[in-house]
């Protein structure tokens, strides 16, 4: 496929878990799909990367799960909550098909992801900078512009442009998106990776102002990571003088039994994280694009739910642009459809993770994530009954 000709179904900039997902459900629809990303796979993303529930019920029903259990993440089977004084240890239940929960690293899971996409015939293009959109006459987008890392120019043009290149999406911006919905950004997350300490599951630690836990991922490492307000992140950075020093003091106060857990174990990352993490909902469609994922919708990593979110959101979009493209539906009916599906579907688990984020007294905090456990089992269960696209397409092929 020749993605310099001039026009293509659909063009994705950012082939990260919603472009690269959006891209593959588009692809398996039969229509032409390029996807642009600056990065190089494998490669890495600020993430914490554990998907809910629901994010697994997808990547079954995709065909893909066997792939990322496949690739050494480990099967999560249990969570362990710790909170008050009180350790409680559940078996994670067979639900909507699914029967455990994964954490595996971004560099894995974006490849697999992409590579996806490329085998159900998307062109698939790293190291691709989109600077910008380009118009038709009429004032519709009609393509992208930018260059690739030898510095040489590039322009394609498509029917859509999707944009999927995370929460400074430069689609977004030049595409006029508007915030249509903004909370108070006071969450911070601040993670890095430990070995040596054979991880039994998921844990989760509340205490007063944070929310500390361990997510077991590939080669027996685990993401240890440490919500608090971003007062109390730079507060303890400040006071520590380092990174580490500070990821340690929050650790501590969070979670002391961990913390000297960790003492045995030996960290194989720098540490990471984000200050004030926005809450917002973005426009998502207008004429000639469209955006998934945190170019869209962003919301604070204290419920964990971002690549659910990205591959909900991918499936709706590619629903809708699969309509507009070739089933008669009219345009903007299909992608305002979509606008709506996904305000819709977003709205719970959105209201719950900025009440978390605001980080109420510890009894107030168990029940929001009681109530965050329950709204997870029903979007999956919601989910796994959704029709798969192109699933009769690849029955046939």
């Amino acid at each position: 496929m020749n993605s310099n000709r001039n026009r293509h179904d659909v063009v994705i900039v950012g082939g990260r878990v919603a472009g690269s997902a959006t891209a593959m459900l588009l692809a398996r629809l039969g229509h032409d799909v390029v996807v642009l990303d600056q990065a190089s796979f494998p490669s890495d993303t600020t993430s914490t990367h554990a998907i809910a529930r629901s994010g697994v019920v997808q990547l079954h029903r995709w065909g893909l799960l066997d792939t990322v259990t496949g690739s050494g993440a480990p099967a999560i089977r249990q969570v362990t909550f710790h909170a008050l004084g009180e350790s409680v240890s559940r078996t994670i239940k067979h639900k909507a098909g699914v029967g455990f929960l994964i954490a595996p690293r971004r560099y894995v899971l974006d490849t697999i992801l992409a590579a996806a996409a490329g085998q159900a015939g998307a062109d698939v293009r790293h190291g691709v900078t989109v600077t910008g959109v380009r118009r038709d006459r009429r004032g519709r987008v009609a393509g992208v512009y930018g260059h690739d890392r030898g510095g040489a120019g590039i322009d394609i043009g498509a029917r859509y442009v999707i944009g999927a290149d995370g929460l400074r999406s430069r689609v977004a911006h030049a595409a006029g998106a508007a915030i249509n919905e903004a909370r108070p950004a006071v969450g911070a997350i601040q993670y890095a990776y430990y070995a040596g300490i054979g991880w039994t599951g998921m844990e989760f630690f509340v205490a007063e102002r944070s929310f500390a836990g361990v997510f077991p991922t590939h080669h027996g490492q685990a993401c240890i990571w440490v919500c608090t307000p971003s007062a109390d992140a730079r507060a303890a950075r400040r006071q520590a003088g380092s990174r580490v020093a500070a990821f340690g003091e929050l650790l501590e106060r969070a979670a002391p039994q961990l913390a000297e857990r960790l003492r045995r174990a030996r960290r194989t990352s720098p540490v990471q994280g984000m200050l004030r993490m926005p809450n917002q909902v973005r426009q998502a469609f207008g004429p000639g694009w469209a955006l998934a994922g945190d170019a869209g919708y962003h919301r604070d990593a204290v419920t964990a739910h971002g690549i659910s979110d990205a591959f909900r959101d991918a499936e709706l979009l590619a629903v809708a642009v699969d309509q507009a493209l070739g089933a008669g539906a009219e345009e903007t009916a299909a992608l305002a459809r979509y606008q709506r599906q996904r305000d819709q579907a977003l709205r719970e688990i959105f209201e719950i993770t900025c009440r978390l984020a605001a980080y109420p007294a510890v009894p107030a905090f168990i029940a929001l994530q009681k109530q965050l456990s329950a709204a997870n089992d029903s979007e999956a269960t919601a989910l796994a009954s959704w029709p798969v696209p192109g699933e009769r397409l690849l029955a046939t092929a």
